[in-house]
Parts: structure tokens; sequence; C-alpha cells
């Protein structure tokens, strides 16, 4: 059952205003995966229509101005706080793209990226990774470590066993699938461990939680002897446009 299960479609949301632009994006669909990956399958709708879609674990949203956007991105997450976002939107603003990720997006890609690209950017979030500029990771992650959160000054947040070892090969910059693999698990059930990490640390996305666990209370916790320094460890699956969490 369990392999029978690994090779069922990944839901995936298409939302854009242009139907020209929509009919592209379904069209990324009929270009080969990377071997090994789960087949997508496109659904599309209008946004309320997908977000009432409980099988919809991941959504490419297509923004063609910052005007707007972030405040649509904030009521996503309000709305469903799990769902897996991949935008879509206007190039050359820094403070967008790192924005959009701070309020839980997992790819962000310039109106200008083509179907291959999406079509990888995609496979890379359903992998349980992160998708953005990679020149932008230092400045984002210093964001993270400057904003506060009082919710973890109250002491350390109990983790299980279990727990801390995705916790640990998180902060190896692990992906969902390689968790699994090491640990001898489903995917699922890692995906169901970092969304109560998630809850636990009050993060919107791996990249806040890790910055957490290693510079804040978060648990009594000490990081894995190979984890190096955010900047250091080798978060790109594509030296060029993205990097992994």
């Amino acid at each position: 059952m369990p392999a029978k299960r690994s090779l069922d479609p990944f839901p995936i949301g298409l939302v854009s205003d242009e139907p020209l632009r929509l009919e592209g994006l379904v069209s990324i669909f009929e270009l080969p995966g990377t071997s090994g990956s789960p087949p997508l399958l496109p659904v599309t709708g209008s946004l309320q229509e997908l977000l009432a879609l409980s099988t919809i674990e991941y959504l490419v949203l297509d923004m063609h101005s910052a005007e707007g956007g972030l405040a649509k991105l904030d009521s996503i997450r309000r709305a469903r706080p799990s769902l897996a976002l991949i935008v879509i939107g206007p190039a050359g603003n820094d403070e967008l793209v790192m924005e959009s990720i701070i309020a839980g997006a997992r790819a962000y890609l310039d109106l200008s990226a083509d179907t291959t690209v999406v079509r990888q950017a995609i496979e890379v979030v359903t992998s349980g990774s992160i998708w953005a500029p990679r020149r932008l990771l230092s400045k984002l992650i210093d964001r993270l470590l400057k904003t506060p959160d009082a919710s973890l000054t109250n002491g350390a947040v109990h983790l299980t066993d279990r727990e801390k070892q995705v916790l640990d090969l998180i902060l190896l910059a692990r992906s969902n699938r390689e968790i699994a693999r090491q640990l001898g698990i489903e995917e699922r059930t890692v995906k169901a461990h970092v969304g109560r990490l998630m809850r636990k640390a009050g993060a919107d996305n791996r990249i806040e939680l890790s910055m957490r666990a290693l510079n804040l209370p978060l648990v009594a916790h000490t990081p894995p002897t190979d984890a190096k320094p955010a900047r250091e460890r080798g978060w790109s699956t594509d030296p060029e446009r993205s990097l992994s969490s």
C-alpha cells in the first residue's frame, strides 16, 4: 500500500486572473517530471474554490503586481495555514520576495520564468524545500533573526524524541524526502512532524523554524554536530536560483 500511495498524484491548485497565463500554467504539467518525483495534477478554479478543497495542499498563485499581493498572501495564510504557496510575481522587488516568503510562500518566481523553471520550482516545494533567489538568503536570515517573538520567551517548548530527530535533520537542510529515507518513515509522516514543529515554534516556514531553533530558546536542544551557520549550509537546490530548507 505505501508504495502505491507514493505514486498518487499531488493536486496543485492554479490561480491566475489572465486566461492565457492560466493556460500556460496548465501546460507546465505536460512536461516530464524529475525521475522519482510523484506525478502532479493541475486543478484550476477561483481562489475561494481552491481554498475550500481540503485535497489541495499546494497552490500556484500568479500575481501581476506587488499591489495588494501581500494582503492576499496574508488572507490565504489565515484561511489555510498549512497550504504551501508558489508565488509568481513581478521581478526586481527584493522586498516583495522576502515578505512573500516570511508570509508563508514556499517559492517565488518572477513573471519571466519559463515553464521548465516553474515546473522545477513546484517539484522543489513538493519535496519539502523552498525556492527563492539565493542572493536574498543572507538578507532573509538577518530579517528573521531581528524579528522578536514574545511566544518564545516563556521557556523551552517540549518536543518528542522523533520531533527532535526531524528538527536535527531540518537544521542540516534535509528535505522531507531525505528525512523520511534517513529515519525510515513515510514522507507524509515527516510533513506532519514538520507542521507540528512549526506550530510549536510559531514559525511560518522552515527557514524561520531553523533560525529560531538555532538562535532562540525554542528547546533545550543541542544542534547537530555537523550543523554549520545558515550562510554556510548547502541550502541551494540550484546554485543560481534557489535555496532549500
